[in-house]
């Protein structure tokens, strides 16, 4: 499967697409060792200059999952008193929810200023934009370093996740090839699945941030983006769908993703030698959040 076009520019205007996804841990080498026995290549570890640290998995179609730990508390901290909106959301996601997660879906965008402007004309921005730099390695060994200006939104209420634009103001010069081939097959992100008590209630934040309207009504609603679908279930439809309980009610919380891979069975064989717990749900290859892994991983088989 070739590889969807990364940049943002690639495609067309409109809806922004899927960048990346957070994943809060409390530990990269648990969260490195889960996503390895999950059939999974993991990045060296990337340091951020306010106290935070990740570890992150590259998909074939350039978006990717961001492992993220505390690395540096202290650092962490003072990020946190200067007004630093990404560690400061990092830090209330763990209180509200522990150590293990899923908190954030981050946008593509060729245009943050923009972005934050209309989160502030809406009254959904979170806080003051990011701009960081950051040093990247590739599987070689080759490291280049990486620029980001960062723009947030958040609605009101009860919500453990927010959403984030992020311009990349330097692409790392290094080869991802070689981080992009995993075990089990997976090339992209189908889907992301998002629970909320109120469904309806969130279309304006997730709609504003995305630039996409929603479909659907009651218990399920979807917004397409360019590469992926991002889709709201009340928890009963989640629990239904997946078999898990959707778990302590939120206004809006990140729940699963649903993978690309090349052949089921290539995956239901890998999670049975590494002796991981795993449920079929119709097309769906279900694993159950666990440490290191903050969120539902599904795996979908696609021609």
């Amino acid at each position: 499967m070739p590889a969807r076009p990364h940049s943002p520019g690639a495609y067309p205007p409109g809806a922004c697409p899927l960048d990346h996804l957070v994943l809060p841990t409390a530990s990269l080498d648990v969260a490195r060792a889960r996503l390895v026995s999950l059939g999974f290549v993991v990045a060296p570890t990337g340091i951020h200059p306010f106290g935070t640290e990740n570890c992150c998995v590259f998909l074939e179609d350039g978006t990717y999952l961001e492992l993220l730990a505390v690395g540096n508390a202290q650092a962490a901290a003072k990020a946190v008193a200067d007004g630093n909106v990404f560690v400061a959301r990092d830090r209330a996601y763990r209180d509200s929810c522990g150590n293990e997660g899923f908190s954030a879906l981050v946008l593509g965008t060729q245009n943050a200023d923009a972005d934050h402007a209309r989160y502030v004309e809406a009254g959904l921005s979170a806080g003051d934009m990011l701009s960081f730099s950051r040093a990247f390695t590739d599987s070689a060994g080759n490291s280049d370093t990486a620029s980001f200006k960062l723009a947030f939104a958040s609605g009101t209420g009860a919500t453990d996740a927010f959403l984030f634009a992020c311009e990349r103001i330097n692409a790392p010069k290094v080869d991802r090839s070689a981080l992009q081939v995993h075990a089990n097959g997976a090339t992209g992100i189908i889907e992301v699945v998002a629970v909320s008590t109120e469904p309806a209630e969130q279309h304006r934040l997730i709609s504003i941030a995305t630039r996409s309207p929603a479909t659907g009504q009651g218990s399920s609603t979807a917004l397409d983006l360019p590469n992926a679908t991002l889709i709201l279930l009340d928890p009963a439809a989640f629990e239904t769908r997946f078999g898990i309980p959707a778990g302590a009610p939120s206004d809006l919380r990140f729940a699963a993703i649903v993978f690309s891979v090349g052949s089921a069975d290539t995956v239901a064989r890998l999670l049975a030698a590494s002796s991981v717990e795993h449920d079929i749900r119709g097309d769906d290859i279900v694993v159950r959040p666990a440490s290191g892994q903050g969120a539902a991983f599904v795996f979908q088989e696609k021609a």
